[in-house]
């Protein structure tokens, strides 16, 4: 059931907290239509990557990542849509857009999600599955590079920023698609 799975930093240790904004979602709000999957999945969103922007990541923090996960998709291990790394430390927002091919800051890439693709990929639960959680982090991290390229997997990257986190800044939208 959409909702019951753990949220997956609630099964990691605790880290400091940081603060994460949008101009187009808020915790516990429903993500608007284009910061949806577009017509590449018969939906009629956008695929547009929200904008980000954070404040107050610990002191070390060398880079960050950003990550999109779906812990309700019906996979047994969820759904990263959206996975990138080497963000470089004096970057502290991504604009809407920017999980494009080429919409990265100088040094960030994107891994494959697993859509398979190296981009932001919006949310497609679906019909009648009810609301699915989508937990946007940015992790400060403490190195400049993670130590892993575009080749690695959503869950690489994840073991991989377990070890490095210093700390994570969270919000958590909902998407329901009704068909």
């Amino acid at each position: 059931m959409p909702g019951d799975a753990p949220l997956p930093y609630d099964l990691l240790p605790e880290v400091p907290s940081f603060t994460v904004e949008s101009d187009e979602l808020a915790d516990g709000a429903p993500i608007p239509l284009p910061h949806t999957a577009g017509s590449g999945f018969g939906r009629p969103g956008d695929n547009v990557s929200p904008s980000l922007r954070w404040s107050g990541a610990p002191e070390g923090t060398r880079s960050y990542a950003v990550t999109v996960y779906d812990p309700d998709a019906p996979t047994g291990s969820g759904f990263w849509h959206w996975v990138v790394v080497d963000i470089p430390a004096d970057v502290t927002e991504l604009p809407a857009g920017a999980g494009t091919a080429d919409g990265l800051p100088a040094g960030a890439f994107h891994v494959a999600n697993d859509a398979g693709a190296k981009e932001y990929t919006g949310p497609f639960p679906p019909p009648g599955h009810g609301p699915h959680r989508y937990v946007i982090a940015v992790h400060a991290v403490d190195t400049e590079n993670l130590g892993v390229d575009d080749s690695a997997s959503p869950a690489a990257v994840g073991f991989t920023l377990w070890s490095h986190t210093l700390g994570r800044a969270v919000i958590v939208p909902t998407y329901a698609f009704e068909g």
